[in-house]
C-alpha cells in the first residue's frame, strides 16, 4: 500500500510517499481501507519533535490519527464490525508509528464508530479529533446549555467552527471572532461574528451588554486577554491552545477518546446540526502541500487527504 512518513523529525518537508506492506492484523483489529484522513495541527506539533520527550516514536512514522474508511477486515475478536462497514474514528497508539496518512489502518474496534450517512468521505474524515475536542470544550469543560451566551475565539478554524456548532446545537448564543474575510463564513454557522483587533471588546459588549457566560479559546496569540471585559460574573473558560493560564480558572482541554462522545457527533451531523466545512482536499501523494497550507494558519475548516483510487 502507499503511505506518507518520515524518518526523522522535522517541517512538511520529510515527509515521503512510499509503498510498504499493509498493516498486520491481531484478531482484536479491524483493517480500515481509507478514504480520506485529515490533517491536525497536532500532526505538525508531533512532527517537529516538540513532545519527543513524553511520547515515544518508532520511525519511520506514518503521521495521521483522524479516518474515514470502509472495513476490508475484521478480527475474529473485534466485534461490532464487518467488512463493508463505513466507519470513522479517532486512531492514535501509545507510539507513534502507523498512522492514517495512508491507504490502510489496523485499528481497534473502541477507535470507531460508524460514518455519518449525510456527510462526504472528506468531511467524516474531518470530524473525529476535530470534533472530539469542540465537543468535550463546550459540553464537559463549559458545561454550555440552552440561553447561554458564549464567545468562541477561532471560530472559523479547524475545532472553532465546529464548536460554534455544537453550542449553538445545545440552544446557546455564539459570538465568534475572526478575521474580516471569515466573518460571513462564522455568520453561516449560527454565530454572530466579530473582528480580531483593538475593538473586540466593544463589539462583544455590544452584542452582549451583561457579558458573556462562557469563553472558548481556539486561536491561542493572547486570545483570553480580553475576557475578564467581557465576561458576565460567573464565566467559564476553556482553552485548547494551552494558554489557560493567560486567565486564571481558565481550563486547558485535552483530547481524549470517547465512543459515547464520538457517536453523539455523528447523530449531530445526521440530525443536520452539525457540519464539517473542508477548505481543501489533496491527493495522499501532496500530504507535504497539505500540511504547509496547515502550517499557514490561514484555514478555514479542516484541510483533508484523499485516496484517489484510480484517478
Amino acid at each position: 500500500m502507499k503511505a506518507v512518513q518520515y524518518q526523522s523529525f522535522g517541517g512538511p518537508d520529510v515527509l515521503e510517499v512510499t509503498d510498504i506492506p499493509d498493516p498486520k492484523m491481531f484478531a482484536d483489529l479491524v483493517l480500515v481501507r481509507i478514504e480520506a484522513a485529515a490533517l491536525n495541527p497536532a500532526d505538525l506539533g508531533f512532527q517537529s519533535g516538540a513532545v519527543d520527550p513524553v511520547v515515544d516514536f518508532f520511525f519511520p512514522v506514518i503521521p495521521g490519527w483522524d479516518v474515514a474508511g470502509v472495513v476490508e477486515q475484521a478480527g475474529e475478536a473485534a466485534a461490532g464490525f464487518r467488512p463493508g462497514d463505513e466507519v470513522i474514528g479517532f486512531v492514535r497508539g501509545q507510539i507513534m508509528h502507523h498512522g492514517t496518512y495512508a491507504e490502510k489502518v489496523a485499528a481497534e474496534p473502541r477507535q470507531l464508530v460508524r460514518k455519518p450517512r449525510n456527510l462526504s468521505w472528506a468531511q467524516a474524515a474531518g470530524l473525529p479529533v476535530a470534533g472530539l475536542t469542540a465537543y468535550q470544550a463546550i459540553v464537559h469543560s463549559l458545561e454550555v446549555a440552552a440561553g447561554d451566551t458564549v464567545l468562541v475565539h477561532g471560530a472559523a478554524g479547524g475545532v472553532g467552527h465546529l464548536a460554534v456548532q455544537i453550542a449553538v446545537a445545545r440552544g446557546a448564543r455564539v459570538i465568534g471572532t475572526g478575521s474580516e474575510a471569515s466573518q460571513e463564513f462564522i455568520a453561516s454557522l449560527g454565530a454572530t461574528p466579530v473582528r480580531y483587533g483593538d475593538e473586540l471588546v466593544e463589539q462583544v459588549r455590544k452584542i452582549a451588554p451583561d457579558g458573556v457566560d462562557a469563553v472558548l479559546d481556539t486561536a491561542g496569540r493572547g486570545s483570553l486577554a480580553t475576557t475578564q471585559d467581557v465576561a458576565a460574573l460567573g464565566v467559564r473558560v476553556a482553552s485548547i491552545t494551552r494558554s489557560a493560564a493567560e486567565y486564571p480558572g481558565a481550563i486547558d482541554v485535552y483530547l481524549y477518546l470517547d465512543g459515547d462522545d464520538l457517536t453523539r457527533l455523528v447523530e449531530l451531523a445526521e440530525e443536520g446540526k452539525l457540519t464539517v466545512h473542508i477548505d481543501r482536499a489533496f491527493p495522499l501523494e501532496e500530504a507535504a502541500q497539505a500540511q504547509q497550507l496547515l502550517a499557514g494558519g490561514h484555514v478555514r475548516g479542516k484541510v483533508v487527504l484523499e485516496n484517489r483510487r484510480g484517478v
